[in-house]
């Protein structure tokens, strides 16, 4: 029997459980940096709206298209680097790029050179998503990658929470100040004062990141000769394509839950405002309290509900609670969009954050698994793509065209929460249901691979 205690990597050949954590700890850091230059622009958009004379569409597309069109350029190649190349050298230029671009915002004269400078920020999970769940796949063995997963995905509610709440009193801070001035630049508005405050500290996690070691790469599909190798380009395509059910259903599932989250995190500031006249620090405070307090309960609604379907029997235990927590999402979303209260609509949002939060951590863990080692991160890119695509640029769109031309009123905001919300759901329903059977083909599968380092 060994002696070794579990978790040491000599008996598992996975580094040890604390330093692990550590690397999980400033990953979750990053993705919290990241999201709260992404989000800080939610809080913004009546006074950007009043400044740059724009309707609530072109806010949208600064919020949704700009991050898309990145992906849909250069997210699956950045994905192929990380597969074969220095994934926190990845992740270190990444920061260096999005934060400075989030400050650059702050300069922008007019909408076109706002939308450029978006472009820029969404270089953010272009770079660090696909890497960091290659990492956390490597530093984790399958029993509890989940878990890990989990935790590095609390960083998206934790960089909204933080935006709001911050980004609140900043904005309330800045708005009241006397107007910044900058040499061959003039004037600035108070909004752009706020992005240049929020974008340039998130610099020093460019350099925290050099901190955290690269290991070994393992769970690749092995050569007859029984040695893990890379795989071209057309390999990686034809593995995908051959398994195109399995997935299409889970990154098209997982579109239609990010769209519902990305349409809240985008308008629901904005819903509290012009339904019952809250102000912008008000709202902040209210709903990125909710934010902060769903990041590590949707943590552990991920990691419960996974571990205990699975001692349940099921074999597809990560996708059902993905599918369970979809639902949950769904309902409290619609909920809270028609509730006859801020403070019902503030505590129908709680289940609604997890449940978008905690379904997103179980089905990366599963795609995780099912997918080997020499393309997690071009794997990754690709369900990137797709959610971005879809969840960043219909949901915060589709919310906005229907207020602008289908209700034609934009105080009926709520009700455009409420159907993006509710066939937001429906379709991820569907598609994970679907799903679930592929899965589990594509998980006994998986239990054929060595695990060969590469």
């Amino acid at each position: 029997m060994s002696q070794h205690a579990p978790g040491d990597p000599t008996e598992t050949g996975y580094p040890p459980s604390g330093y692990s954590w550590y690397v999980v700890a400033i990953l979750t850091l990053t993705y919290a940096v990241s999201f709260v230059d992404r989000q800080i622009m939610a809080l913004m958009i009546e006074p950007i709206r009043r400044d740059l004379g724009i309707s609530d569409t072109q806010v949208s597309l600064l919020i949704g298209l700009a991050f898309a069109i990145f992906y849909v350029l250069l997210g699956v190649p950045i994905g192929r680097l990380a597969d074969r190349y220095s994934r926190r050298a990845i992740i270190a230029s990444g920061i260096a790029i999005w934060c400075a671009m989030t400050a650059a915002c702050g300069l922008a004269r007019n909408y076109g050179q706002l939308f450029v400078f978006r472009l820029g920020v969404g270089i953010g999970e272009g770079s660090l998503g696909p890497a960091a769940l290659s990492l956390i796949s490597d530093y984790f063995p399958k029993r509890t990658r989940t878990r890990a997963i989990g935790v590095y995905n609390m960083g998206i509610l934790l960089g909204i929470g933080l935006a709001m709440i911050v980004g609140g009193q900043v904005i309330t801070y800045v708005s009241n100040a006397p107007p910044l001035r900058l040499p061959m630049v003039g004037e600035l508005y108070a909004w752009q004062t706020v992005f240049i405050v929020v974008g340039l500290p998130g610099l020093l996690m460019a350099a925290l990141m050099l901190t955290i070691r690269e290991p070994s790469r393992k769970e690749g599909l092995p050569t007859e000769a029984g040695a893990a190798v890379h795989m071209s380009l057309a390999e990686v395509a034809r593995y995908l394509l051959d398994r195109w059910r399995m997935y299409g259903s889970h990154f098209l599932g997982l579109s239609a839950v990010a769209l519902l989250a990305y349409a809240l995190f985008a308008w629901i500031p904005t819903m509290f405002i012009r339904t019952w006249g809250w102000g912008i620090a008000e709202v902040g405070l209210a709903y990125g309290t909710v934010v902060l307090l769903a990041a590590p309960l949707s943590a552990l609604a991920a990691t419960w509900l996974s571990e205990r379907l699975a001692a349940r029997g099921y074999r597809d235990a990560q996708m059902r609670a993905a599918l369970i927590c979809a639902i949950v999402a769904g309902a409290s979303a619609v909920g809270a969009a028609l509730a006859p209260s801020p403070w019902i609509a503030v505590v129908l949002l709680l289940p609604a954050s997890i449940g978008t939060t905690a379904a997103t951590a179980c089905a990366l863990g599963a795609l995780m698994i099912v997918t080997p080692n020499q393309m997690r991160a071009q794997a990754s890119a690709i369900y990137y793509l797709v959610v971005n695509v879809v969840g960043l640029t219909i949901g915060p769109t589709g919310v906005a065209l229907f207020t602008d031309y289908v209700f034609r009123d934009p105080l009926a905001l709520r009700y455009s929460v409420m159907s993006i919300s509710l066939g937001a759901v429906l379709f991820a329903a569907a598609l994970l249901v679907y799903n679930l059977r592929h899965f589990r083909a594509a998980l006994a599968e998986s239990q054929a691979w060595a695990d060969v380092p590469s």
